[in-house]
């Protein structure tokens, strides 16, 4: 499964840096791309996802994974669900393509690891439903609950891939 990562970037983050920039479709109209997502997942996924104000952080993770041959936690549509997902990554041995699980009022949200603020408050998040669309995005610290890899991947300590952001915290995505 080492040939999972290319060089230093993981193929599921190369997936989903590929999509940054899809977006929600405004009003009642959907983005079929994500929907496509779930008709990817298949089974109660793809019948429960029927419109993409539905949220679509962990669905977004999902496709990423398994673009690379990963399937996600029972339930991807939870955030939280994927703090129990692969194997836990201390927080020192993080890298690009961890998959990060924050908490927040009413949840939580998914998305990987590219980065970080200088003193350490913010993460900075490649991920869905980041102001209704796949972005990056700074999270702070102190909302992290869990980071995690591929279960049987090795790690590649493959270190930051963006540049340091400085626009202000995400509060809630969605």
């Amino acid at each position: 499964m080492d040939d999972l990562v290319s060089g230093h970037e993981p193929v599921w983050l190369r997936q989903a840096r590929d999509l940054l920039g899809t977006q929600e479709s405004p009003g009642a109209a959907n983005n079929t791309t994500i929907l496509d997502w779930a008709r990817q997942e298949g089974g109660w996924i793809e019948r429960f996802y029927t419109e993409d104000a539905i949220p679509w952080c962990g669905l977004f993770v999902s496709h990423c994974l398994l673009h690379a041959g990963y399937d996600g936690p029972n339930n991807p549509l939870s955030a939280l669900a994927w703090a129990d997902w692969g194997e836990p990554v201390p927080m020192a041995e993080r890298e690009a393509g961890c998959v990060l699980v924050f908490t927040r009022k009413g949840g939580g949200h998914v998305g990987f690891y590219v980065g970080e603020d200088a003193d350490g408050t913010a993460l900075h998040v490649l991920g869905g439903n980041q102001s209704d669309a796949v972005t990056i995005t700074r999270i702070g610290t102190d909302r992290l609950h869990a980071v995690r890899w591929p279960s049987g991947l090795a790690r590649r300590k493959s270190g930051f891939l963006t540049p340091r952001l400085t626009a202000g915290l995400s509060g809630n995505e969605a």
